[in-house]
């Protein structure tokens, strides 16, 4: 044991490597069963992918409970009166020096790496089992650090912990890509944090501002931060202005119209045609502007006022219900009744009998999968396309169970390749299959069951009907223990228009 055993053991390593390394150069061992060299290659490739998928987050799990148990010995042996910062600062210079990183890079990694030892357990089992990356890791530190360890649990358990009371649904977390996965563990975070989103997005709005920063080859960013559903719609009706320049004429990318006409709103160009010598930016009436939409799904209770449960801005995530509120009292025309299962929260099925999706069932697909359905594609702009999982020629239906929403990119790459979409089973979460035979798990919405006012929660009701009737009947049960109808006093719209009607 001691350091002897740590350099055979890297020794051992580095020479598994080098077999690896023989495999890609074609210098391994031959397979005689591989009847086409060129497949046997490709396979090679990928099986060495997928190892070093699963060897990279427990070499991560084994530096960081490293620099943790260094930390831990360097101030186990410091004299009692030592300084506490010094002595950090003394550690992050070692790890430093030791891993070539700059100081900054040392004492993040330092934090992260007691995080993971000290209040996420689980986090740092998954990267030692080999199933969450060394990125996953930081997102998840990332998102608790705001909370207490109670709340840190509960979010680590809800995405690691399959025996959690409401786990996570759709694909894992670690078959994700690690931004996706900070999407939705941001989200989680937003409905369950201790402290109301109407009081966290009242200070944030404070800290609104608009940012200059300068690049190179003549360029900049203007960058800025301000409520979601305002960024939400400047970002939508830009893209749709964008998408009606575009024509069989126009030389420019999606990308680059958007920049334009970003700028020209700004300039008061007007199209948002490139501004040409005479300071003339085309015809501003060639192109009708459209009007921009911004999807919200809020639950019914909450936009009554009976429950402050946040409602969810598409292609964002949480809102304060009182933002969503507002967006109703002031117009919006992008509400759609949606009928949400009352057991988890997910929309219910409907179904089309013609071809052609309804715009009505676009707009389902939009708030069922939020983004395109191919593994690690965040895409979810309003131009992404619905397409039926099993064709309509061989005996597809138009419901929305058999429809997925991929962005123009991968609807390609479907009817261009050997990429195809799979369906949900008994046994596999739906996903896509590649050519070379593998199944990838693509990513869902993470539903949850909406929140009943108090007054109407399960046991409240259920004891009331008791009390007063006898025993509740079985069917009662069907929907998580909810009555089918409950009245107790005023209900909910008569108590809001009563304190309406009668506020000082």
């Amino acid at each position: 044991m001691g350091r002897a055993a740590v350099a055979k053991a890297y020794a051992d390593i580095n020479a598994a490597v080098a077999v690896l390394s023989a495999e890609l150069d074609g210098n391994g061992s031959e397979d005689a069963a591989d009847a086409d060299p060129l497949q046997g290659m490709a396979d090679v490739c990928l099986d060495i992918l997928a190892g070093a998928a699963g060897a990279e987050p427990r070499y991560a799990a084994l530096k960081a409970r490293a620099v943790a148990k260094f930390a831990d010995t360097a101030a186990s042996v410091a004299p009692p009166d030592a300084a506490t910062m010094p002595q950090e600062a003394s550690v992050a210079a070692e790890i430093a020096c030791v891993l070539a990183i700059g100081p900054r890079a040392a004492v993040a990694l330092l934090a992260e790496s007691q995080e993971l030892a000290t209040r996420l357990p689980l986090t740092l089992s998954a990267l030692q089992a080999g199933t969450m990356s060394w990125q996953h890791a930081r997102v998840m530190v990332d998102e608790t650090a705001s909370l207490d360890p109670a709340g840190a649990a509960a979010l680590e358990a809800h995405f690691l912990d399959p025996d959690a009371p409401n786990p996570a649904r759709g694909c894992p977390a670690g078959d994700m890509p690690a931004s996706r996965f900070r999407h939705k563990a941001r989200i989680w975070r937003e409905r369950h944090h201790t402290v109301s989103i109407e009081k966290r997005h009242a200070k944030s709005v404070l800290d609104r501002r608009v940012d200059y920063t300068p690049d190179k080859d003549g360029m900049a960013w203007i960058s800025a931060c301000l409520p979601a559903d305002q960024a939400s719609a400047i970002w939508n009706r830009i893209t749709a202005v964008a998408r009606g320049l575009q024509g069989p004429d126009e030389f420019r990318t999606l990308t680059q119209v958007r920049t334009d006409v970003y700028a020209a709103a700004l300039l008061g160009g007007g199209s948002g045609r490139p501004i040409g010598d005479d300071g003339e930016t085309g015809n501003p009436g060639q192109v009708r502007t459209p009007r921009a939409e911004v999807l919200v799904t809020v639950p019914v209770f909450s936009l009554l006022g009976a429950t402050d449960e946040p409602a969810m801005l598409d292609g964002y995530g949480p809102i304060p219900a009182s933002m969503a509120r507002d967006l109703v009292a002031n117009g919006a025309d992008s509400f759609y009744r949606v009928l949400v299962d009352p057991r988890d929260g997910a929309p219910l099925e409907i179904g089309r009998k013609s071809y052609r999706p309804t715009q009505a069932m676009r707009r389902w697909l939009r708030m069922r999968d939020g983004r395109c359905s191919f593994p690690g594609c965040s895409n979810q702009s309003l131009d992404n396309e619905a397409d039926h999982v099993l064709a309509w020629q061989q005996g597809g239906t138009t419901g929305v169970s058999n429809l997925g929403q991929p962005c123009p990119r991968h609807h390609r790459l479907r009817h261009t390749s050997a990429w195809r979409p799979t369906p949900a089973t008994k046994n596999e979460p739906p996903g896509w299959i590649s050519p070379s035979g593998r199944h990838y798990t693509s990513e869902h919405q993470d539903w949850e069951p909406p929140r009943w006012p108090k007054d109407l929660e399960p046991e409240v009701t259920s004891k009331l009907t008791a009390d007063e009737h006898g025993p509740p009947p079985a069917s009662r049960d069907s929907f998580g223990g909810h009555p089918d109808f409950a009245r107790i006093g005023l209900s909910v719209g008569e108590d809001g228009l009563s304190r309406f009607l009668h506020a000082a």
